[in-house]
This record gives C-alpha cells, structure tokens and sequence, in this order.
C-alpha cells in the first residue's frame, strides 16, 4: 500500500474509533442518568440525547453546507445537553472531533470553544459550583486536543506536499527515461538509413556522375541522376531529423512549401485559421504526405497550376493538396506493385494511425483533390489501420 493510500485508511481507522467512542459514551452516560434520576427528569434529556445522536450521524455522513449546518446545530442541543445533565461531558472528545472536521477551518476555534465552555460550565454545576478542576479541566483539555490536532493536521498536509512533489519527480523520472528511449532509437533508425540507404545512393550517383564523364550518357539518364541527387539530399535531411531532439526551427507551413516546391516549384501553399504548434508526429506525417503529393504531381498529373492548403480547426488540423491535371478513377486504380502504387496508401496509413481521415476526389481529366484531417487531442495511434486499395499514382 502506497503512503497516499495509507492515509485515507488511517483516517477511516481514526473516525471508526471516536464513532465507536461515542456511541460507547452517549449510551454509558444515558444509563448514568436513568438511574440517577427520576421519570420525570427524564424526558428532556432523552429527547435532547437522541437528537443529538441523529445530529451526529447527519454531521458525519453529510458534505458541503449541510455539514456546516448539522454540526452547528449539534454544537447547540450539546450545549443544553451538558448544561442540563453534566453527566453527558464525556461525549465532548467526539463532539470536538466533530467540531474540528465538521465545519470550515474559520469557524472551527468557535466550535470547539462553545464545546469546551458549555461542558465546562455543566462539570462545574455537577461540581455545585466549587470545583474549580471541573471548570478548567475542559478548557485545558480543549486547548491540548486542539494544538495536537493542527499539529497532525500540518504535519499530514506536509506529507501530502511530500507525495505529491515525489509523484511529481517520478513521472518526470519516466518522461526523461522515455524521451531518452525514443532519442536512442530515433539515432540507430538513424544510424541505418545513413549507413545503408544513404551510402547507396551516393554510391549509386557517383557512379552514374562518372559514367556520364566517361560515355557522355542520355539526357532521360541526367535527369534520373539529378532526381536520384534530390533523393540522397532528402534522405540526409531524414537522418538529421530522426538524430535531433530539437524543436522544428521554421514555421510548418514554411516546411510544406520547401518540401512541395522540391518536386513542384510553383506550388502555392495557404494557410486558414490561427496557424499553432502542432505535435511532432502529426507535424512529421503533414510534411511527408505534402512531399509525397507533390511527387505524384510532378510524375503524374501533367498539372498547370497546383496548390496545398494548411487549415487549423479548434480541434483538428486539415491539409488539402489540388491539382488540375490528368486526374484518375480512384476506385479502379490497383494495388501497388514493385513498380509503384504505393503513395496514397502510405498517405492513408499514416493519417489513420493517428486518428484522422483521408480522402481523394479524383476524375480523369478533372484534376485531383487530396484531403487530410487530424485530429489534435486523439488518445493513442489504433492497432491497426485499414490498408485501402489506392494505387495509381505513387
């Protein structure tokens, strides 16, 4: 059991002894007087005492301005009580933990000191008015109970301070131990591409450089070499991002157009609604989605004009991406294959992982309209997302 769990239990434990107390008091001090006194005598003090023991139980099992109100009125039936029949002072130890608990921190000294002079005043009448112990006694008893009780009270606030700045450490404890996880998985991921991917494709330029010096290659072959240099140039800037921790340095719709304009220079980019920071992964999966149209316009559509639209919603992020060329019929296009196919359905698969939808309207010869929405406050990536169908353009 956790120290924060431990305390509610102590508690509980607290108040089922002075509940206990109580009912062992009010029931041994009613016997008291029954004996003691004659019938007549009797009734006032019988109603008295069960209403006070109603009183208590509604001051207990009550919250908020009833509570306040109960104790205030059980404050009042002890103190005629006790004056009435002293034999009843016992009781007051549960009273005044009534008392303490029962009404705000204010109005708690006023309570307890009511407590403490009508029972005071009841010993002192039982006593004829000469023991002069029976007057102070409660008073001085008073006193102590309600030092002891701030006392624990402090003492118990502090250690709810103490939990929860030690709760507060150990999450961030986790949160470093996390961060520190993903970093070192982001820089071997990192560390692969670079040594693999990275190295291939320079590998692969540098042959082809030297082979168009040697043999003078086509101009379909130039082209493919300055694509495949675009390519290497975008897979360092990958490894750079997945090796940094750093927060993005430029605006995302900054971003988009670099990454748009790559592949189509004269793509127009927009931004609707108050543009805010997004969260790393929607960030990352709206750069790739835009590269990713942008190449599909340029080996695809033969468009003249093309544009992609950032839009902030109160609780979501949109990303649309037109083009009025060639068009397609999305639902006859086939699966991907060795050769492509592949774009959309990466499209579709990363917004879906992160809670959003996807969709493209597309005809042949009508150009074509890609639209993304993502939601910003969505609980977790689902297990799985549904693979879709798309092909045609890569």
């Amino acid at each position: 059991m956790t120290t924060a769990e431990a305390r509610p239990e102590r508690e509980r434990q607290l108040n089922f002894a002075v509940h206990c107390g109580f009912a062992v008091l009010i029931t041994a001090s009613l016997i008291r007087y029954v004996l003691r006194h004659g019938p007549g005598e009797n009734t006032m003090v019988l109603v008295l005492a069960g209403l006070l023991c109603g009183l208590y139980v509604t001051a207990v099992r009550s919250h908020g301005p009833a509570r306040t109100v109960a104790t205030w009125v059980l404050v009042a039936v002890w103190t005629a009580l006790v004056i009435l029949a002293p034999s009843f002072a016992w009781c007051a130890f549960a009273v005044f933990f009534v008392c303490r608990s029962g009404v705000p921190a204010g109005q708690a000294a006023a309570a307890t000191a009511i407590t403490a002079l009508s029972t005071a005043a009841g010993l002192f009448k039982l006593s004829d008015f000469t023991d002069v112990a029976a007057l102070l006694g409660p008073l001085a008893a008073a006193l102590v109970l309600t030092l002891v009780y701030e006392r624990l009270e402090g003492a118990l606030a502090r250690q709810a301070a103490l939990n929860g700045e030690l709760r507060e450490a150990q999450a961030q404890a986790v949160a470093a131990e996390r961060a520190a996880g993903t970093m070192a998985e982001r820089e071997r991921v990192a560390r692969e591409i670079h040594d693999t991917v990275t190295q291939g494709l320079a590998s692969t330029a540098l042959l082809l450089e030297a082979a168009d010096r040697r043999e003078g290659l086509s101009a379909e072959v130039r082209q493919a070499t300055e694509q495949l240099r675009l390519n290497l140039a975008e897979t360092r800037g990958l490894v750079h991002e997945l090796a940094t921790a750093d927060a993005p340095e430029e605006p995302l719709e900054t971003a988009l157009a670099t990454a748009a304009r790559k592949h189509v220079p004269g793509m127009r980019v927009a931004v609707v609604g108050q543009p805010r920071e997004l969260p790393a992964e929607v960030r990352h999966a709206l750069l790739r989605i835009a590269q990713s149209a942008a190449a599909n316009v340029q080996q695809h559509a033969r468009a003249q004009t093309a544009s992609v639209t950032l839009g902030f919603l109160p609780d979501s992020v949109t990303l649309d991406i037109y083009d009025d060329g060639l068009g397609f019929a999305p639902d006859a296009t086939a699966a991907h294959t060795r050769e492509g196919g592949y774009g959309l359905r990466a499209m579709r698969q990363r917004v879906e992982q992160l809670g959003g939808t996807f969709a493209v309207e597309s005809a042949p010869g009508e150009g074509t309209v890609i639209g993304v929405e993502i939601p910003l406050h969505h609980p977790g990536n689902p297990e799985h997302s549904a693979p879709g169908a798309e092909g045609g353009q890569p």
